[in-house]
C-alpha cells in the first residue's frame, strides 16, 4: 500500500514520528475479511472465515479476531480409526442459552452457560452436548434445578425441541457423529425413549451392543457412518441401560471433577460417579473445565492456556490417555484459539503424536513426524 500523503511531503520533519506511524497503521489496517487470528478488528466482517471479532478484557486490549469454528479432523486427516481415537469439542449445559425466551410464561431466574443455539454450536464444530433432562409439565424438559425437580423459573425448553435440532443436523450432515451426555432426572417410564422416537433420532441410534465393555477400541468412525449409527447417547441412570437401551455413562467413560474443584492447576481427579481416571477398562475420557457458576468475563481466559494446561495434567492422571471430550462453558470465548485449539491439540496428539492436528504428516501414526503449523 502507498505511503500516506503526509509522509510523502516530508512532514516527518515537523510531525512527531509516532503520529505518522499511527496514521500508517490505520491506513494499512486489515478489513473486509482479511484480518487473521489475533489481528485487531472492529466487526466480524473484518475477520477471515472461521474467526470472529471478540473482546477479552482480561486477555488483550481492544477487539481481535479469534476462532469460532473447529477443525474437522475427519476431513483433514481421516475417519478410518476407532471413535475413541479422536477428540470432540463438548459444550457444558448446551441448552442453557443466553437469550432463550421463556417457554413457561414465567421469567427465568437461573444462570446461562452458552450464547449460541444448539444448531449454531453443531455448525461450529461442537460434537458432544451435555443436557440436563427432567420430568416437567407432563413432558421431558431441559432445566437447571436442584434436588431432581424442575421449576417453571429454571426450565429452558422441552427436550424434544433440542432433539429436533440434533436430528436436523445429522440429516444435513451424513458424515458427522454427535454424542449426547445426559444428566438424567427423568423418572417417567420410557420418557426419554419417547423423546428420541418423536424427534426422529432413533434412526441414528448407536446401540449399546456395539459399545466396547472392557476398554477395547470402539468401532471405526467410517463404519459408524456407513451404518448410519451416528448418535451416541449416555445417561447418568444405570438402570436405563437395561430398561431403555441407553448406555450408562460410567460403564464406558471416565470423567474428571467438574466445577471449581476441577480447575485447580496441576490437579486432575475423577468425579464421584466415575471410576478413577486411570481405569483403562473404560475407553473414553472426558475432561471438564468450567466454573461452578459460569462467568462470561473470565471464560475467555479459562478457555485458553489454562485449559491446555489442564488437558496435559489430566493426560498423566488418565494413564497417559488424551481426552476424547473436552467440555467448556461459553465455548467460543477465548484469547485466540481457545477450546477449538485445545481440540486441535488433542486430535494432533491422538492421531499422530503432534501438538496440532494440522501438523500431522502421517495420519494414524504416533511417530511424532510433524510439519510446522
Amino acid at each position: 500500500m502507498r505511503q500516506s500523503h503526509f509522509c510523502q511531503m516530508g512532514l516527518l520533519k515537523i510531525l512527531p514520528l509516532v503520529i505518522c506511524l499511527a496514521f500508517l497503521s490505520v491506513s494499512t489496517a486489515c478489513s473486509n475479511g482479511s484480518c487473521r487470528l489475533l489481528d485487531e478488528c472492529s466487526s466480524d466482517g473484518d475477520c477471515e472465515s472461521g474467526l470472529y471479532c471478540f473482546s477479552c478484557p482480561l486477555g488483550f486490549l481492544g477487539s481481535r479476531c479469534v476462532r469460532s469454528t473447529i477443525t474437522n479432523q475427519f476431513k483433514l486427516v481421516n475417519n478410518s480409526l476407532p471413535f475413541n481415537k479422536y477428540a470432540y469439542l463438548t459444550t457444558h449445559n448446551s441448552y442453557a442459552i443466553e437469550g432463550e425466551p421463556s417457554h413457561t410464561g414465567v421469567p427465568r431466574v437461573t444462570f446461562n452457560n452458552q450464547e449460541d443455539s444448539v444448531t449454531q454450536q453443531l455448525n461450529n464444530g461442537v460434537r458432544a452436548l451435555m443436557l440436563d433432562t427432567y420430568d416437567f409439565d407432563d413432558d421431558v424438559w431441559l432445566c437447571h434445578s436442584n434436588g431432581g425437580k424442575c421449576h417453571d423459573f429454571t426450565a429452558f425448553e422441552p427436550a424434544i425441541d433440542t432433539m429436533k435440532e440434533i436430528e436436523a443436523f445429522l440429516s444435513a450432515n451424513p458424515s458427522e457423529i454427535v454424542t449426547v451426555i445426559l444428566e438424567d432426572y427423568v423418572k417417567a417410564p420410557n420418557g426419554l425413549t419417547k423423546v428420541f422416537n418423536d424427534s426422529g433420532l432413533l434412526k441414528y441410534w448407536f446401540p449399546v451392543s456395539r459399545m466396547p465393555q472392557n476398554g477395547q477400541d470402539w468401532p471405526l468412525v467410517s463404519d459408524m457412518v456407513a451404518s448410519n449409527q451416528r448418535l451416541i447417547v449416555f445417561t447418568s441412570v444405570k438402570s436405563k441401560q437395561e430398561l431403555e437401551g441407553i448406555a450408562y455413562q460410567w460403564n464406558f467413560m471416565v470423567e474428571n471433577q467438574y466445577g471449581d474443584d476441577g480447575m485447580k492447576a496441576g490437579s486432575c481427579f475423577n468425579r464421584a460417579e466415575s471410576s478413577p481416571l486411570n481405569e483403562t477398562s473404560k475407553s473414553l475420557v472426558l475432561v471438564n473445565y468450567f466454573r461452578s457458576i459460569p462467568v462470561k468475563l473470565t471464560a475467555c481466559v479459562q478457555n485458553s492456556a489454562d485449559l491446555i494446561g489442564m488437558l496435559n495434567t489430566c493426560y498423566h492422571a488418565a494413564a497417559n490417555r488424551w481426552a476424547n471430550f473436552v467440555a467448556v462453558d461459553y465455548y467460543k470465548r477465548s484469547e485466540g484459539g481457545g477450546a477449538f485449539q485445545a481440540t486441535d491439540m488433542l486430535n494432533g496428539r491422538l492421531l499422530c503424536g503432534c501438538d496440532d492436528v494440522h501438523t500431522c504428516v502421517q495420519p494414524g501414526s504416533t511417530s511424532g513426524a510433524c510439519t510446522p503449523p
